[in-house]
């Protein structure tokens, strides 16, 4: 039924094209519509199969079609195990299913190639041995690819099924499909390290569920799948997703719904979150996964959509002892901080979990399932829309938007949408729905989360003074103001006004002065790279009328392991409402093991080196310093540490903190070690918003501007009105924190543990080779 295949020969990473000209593929979006419908009472019928395509066919205006009428961007859906399908088919080819539940079914997208498809085929059938369990066989899904178009067929995977036997080693289907999520990974890995790896896709793989995805349009799924059309598949729950794709390549693997959700939206904070995830590595264990977990690495990686990504620590939680609610709450928290609403008990669940993750953060519509609970969720903000009705015969049906079944109004019990940060969850065992309400109550109460936070909080407001603040040196600071390239601009039309009024200055819109990479005039690094903003589909917040969404508190510090339900009372955390640190507070952080034990141990590393070394000097003095901060974190147990360039006299140059830090954060994170300690930074270089904003997309999780503030003290006597110092210290870090929520805000972020370490930059004219090394996955241009 296949036409003849005309093989794609253009290069591809992971089914798009590989990075060339202007095009990157780390810069894919898509904004999709997704919906759901389930039977509460958890009954199987041919129906719930109908309506999810019917619910799927209605949504092709949210999809995309390009010049090919009939190339989608992508369309799926997500049912349970089609328990009578599969057994008659794997009869008709000789294998006998066990029970339900104590088999799975594997379906893959495989390279045309025999040779190719042959080894990944072989791989995975050596690993489900390996792990104890059995492949009983394989069975060609059957298709219909009279229904793609021609930009489409060219790329069309051959598409199979394996069915694996639960093995001994598994003592129920939950650990059977930890198994088989470990299977998985270990396939994925090792051909995924060869030359067959855009062609090689593990779809799904689970004792409860089965999905059928594709590049195909959503009304023509079911033509394409001919399981789909088989009145033996039958589901109590169908999850779909209709793709668009702006600024992408579609491809068959990014196709939706992933093994266990599906989204609408953007995650801002990718690459961060990526980072965070890999620098786990050293510092994260798990008693439900035990050695395990060592066999899933790479966590992240095997999606390069921002949707695969999430999918991918999704699944990870729950392998891990997390249920799909308390992970997606963990992933997604609604806001927190500032909402006087929340009772007491909530907020101290949410924050306790902020030590263990970042927010994924960006506006978000989440629809999962795991084949026995089915439900969504919106970001903090509530940016994209989710509707759902209840009907008379138990039945739920969620979607992006109204009117995708058509079900008479006599027979709807409930209408409502999804709100801001809420949850809506049908637990199928159960036969019910449990609300947002009752769902964040009982995850609230099943732990002491209130104590383990009194045991464990440290704030610097709580530590004692040690030393005073020290009136600068006229000289001296003059001395650093020049070295760190300090102008009468900043003086006049930045500090000043920051001072006195407490805002970030505004001027007038656009920008003059060349860029850094044309200018003839020395600049500093901060001045090479480029905020980026709201472009695709994605609005833009506006931090002053929704600053209860907002959050700047930071955590400085090791990072609990993620994986651990049960210790939370063990690990210190100390967080910072905002992260700009005045000098007493720093020198309270540098102190602090003088005051709460062996919890806390600071050391501080220098970054600057001799003058007279030039430019081969900066390069050894940040190996060195990478090299220190590891060997400080593996071997002198520090966990705190403070880059520091106040070292900086007529022999000694700064290496630029954006800089260091970049090289540090990234060197850490290679090492497995970042989660383990907090990164302050204590410069003389950073003075405005964009600078501490940079510092906090590389890493840093506090910044200390001492000449900034050095420098205030001293304009002091001449500002317009008569401020102590510390008030002068208070309206400009104040200042700093508006602009920082400001810049936030434009690229669709709300919280600063988001921001931080997510590299929302792009860099001008800096090499890609010194990009690639210090500030690792920035876009350069």
């Amino acid at each position: 039924m296949n036409d003849e295949y005309h093989p794609d020969t253009s290069p591809r990473t992971g089914g798009l094209p590989a990075k060339q000209g202007l095009y990157d593929p780390a810069n894919e979006h898509d904004a999709c519509g997704i919906g759901f419908v389930a039977d509460i009472k958890n009954r199987k019928s041919r129906e719930i199969v109908l309506q999810g395509l019917e619910i799927l066919a209605n949504l092709t205006h949210r999809g995309a079609a390009g010049a090919d009428p009939l190339a989608g961007d992508g369309a799926g859906i997500l049912i349970q195990m089609p328990d009578q399908l599969m057994r008659e088919e794997a009869a008709r080819l000789g294998i006998d299913l066990p029970v339900e539940g104590d088999y799975a079914v594997a379906k893959l997208f495989l390279p045309r190639d025999d040779k190719a498809r042959m080894a990944c085929e072989q791989a995975l059938e050596r690993y489900t041995v390996a792990e104890g369990q059995a492949l009983l066989g394989w069975r060609d899904v059957p298709t219909d690819n009279s229904c793609l178009g021609p930009s489409v067929k060219p790329n069309e995977p051959v598409i199979r099924q394996a069915f694996i036997a639960r093995g001994s080693n598994c003592a129920d289907t939950d650990a059977f499909e930890r198994k088989l999520y470990v299977i998985r990974k270990l396939a994925h890995h090792e051909i995924w390290d060869q030359q067959t790896r855009g062609s090689f896709y593990i779809s799904s793989m689970s004792a409860r569920t089965l999905l059928y995805k594709g590049m195909m349009l959503a009304s023509n799924l079911d033509h394409y799948y001919l399981d789909l059309a088989d009145p033996r598949t039958e589901s109590a729950l169908a999850l779909v997703h209709q793709r668009f794709s702006t600024n992408t390549f579609p491809s068959w693997e990014l196709a939706q719904p992933f093994r266990y959700m599906c989204h609408n939206g953007e995650i801002n904070t990718l690459r961060g979150n990526i980072n965070w995830m890999a620098a786990r590595r050293h510092s994260m264990s798990s008693k439900v996964l035990g050695e395990d977990l060592d066999k899933l690495w790479p966590l992240i990686g095997d999606g390069i959509s921002d949707s695969a990504t999430f999918d991918n620590c999704l699944e990870l939680l729950v392998a891990g002892g997390y249920s799909l609610a308390h992970a997606t709450m963990l992933m997604i928290p609604e806001a927190w901080l500032d909402n006087p609403l929340m009772d007491d008990k909530r907020r101290a669940f949410y924050e306790y979990h902020a030590a263990l993750m970042e927010p994924w953060d960006g506006p978000a519509a989440i629809a999962f399932t795991d084949g026995r609970q089915i439900g969504a969720t919106l970001d903090r903000n509530g940016l994209r829309p989710a509707r759902y009705v209840i009907t008379d015969d138990d039945r739920v049906v969620m979607a992006s938007e109204v009117g995708v079944l058509d079900i008479p109004e006599e027979r709807i019990v409930k209408k409502w949408r999804l709100q801001p940060g809420r949850m809506l969850l049908i637990d199928l065992e159960q036969g019910r729905i449990i609300d947002d309400e009752e769902l964040k109550t009982e995850l609230a109460a099943a732990k002491p989360y209130q104590h383990w936070l009194d045991e464990t909080q440290i704030r610097p407001d709580d530590l004692p003074y040690e030393v005073a603040s020290m009136p600068p040196e006229p000289d001296v600071l003059l001395d650093r103001q020049q070295a760190f390239g300090y102008t009468q601009e900043d003086l006049k039309f930045f500090l000043t006004p920051m001072a006195i009024s407490g805002q970030d200055p505004v001027g007038s819109m656009g920008r003059d002065i060349p860029l850094a990479v044309l200018s003839d005039r020395p600049k500093l690094l901060y001045d090479y790279f480029k905020q980026n903003f709201d472009q695709v589909t994605n609005p833009p917040i506006d931090p002053i009328r929704e600053g209860l969404v907002m959050s700047l508190v930071s955590l400085i510090g090791p990072r609990p392991n993620l994986l651990d339900l049960e210790t939370g009372g063990r690990n210190r955390r100390l967080e910072v409402r905002q992260p700009i640190l005045s000098n007493i507070d720093l020198e309270k952080i540098r102190r602090i093991e003088h005051h709460v034990g062996s919890a806390f141990r600071t050391r501080t590393l220098d970054i600057c080196y001799l003058a007279k070394e030039g430019a081969p000097g900066m390069e050894a003095a940040l190996d060195m310093v990478c090299a220190q901060a590891a060997e400080a974190v593996r071997e002198g147990g520090y966990n705190i540490l403070i880059l520091s360039d106040r070292y900086m006299d007529a022999d000694n140059v700064a290496v630029p903190a954006l800089l260091a830090t970049g090289a540090v954060h990234h060197h850490l994170i290679r090492q497995g070690l970042r989660t383990e300690v907090g990164l302050v930074v204590e410069t003389g270089e950073a003075r405005q918003v964009h600078d501490f904003c940079l510092l906090a997309g590389y890493g840093a999780e506090a910044i200390n501007p001492y000449v900034a503030l050095d420098t205030l003290s001293s304009m002091r006597p001449d500002l317009a009105e008569e401020l102590t110092e510390e008030e002068v210290h208070k309206r400009y870090i104040k200042a700093v924190d508006k602009g920082i929520l400001k810049v936030m805000s434009k690229m669709g972020i709300s919280t600063y543990q988001s921001y931080c370490g997510a590299q929302i930059f792009d860099a001008l004219g800096l090499a890609s080779g010194f990009v690639e090394r210090y500030f690792t996955g920035t876009h350069t241009s």
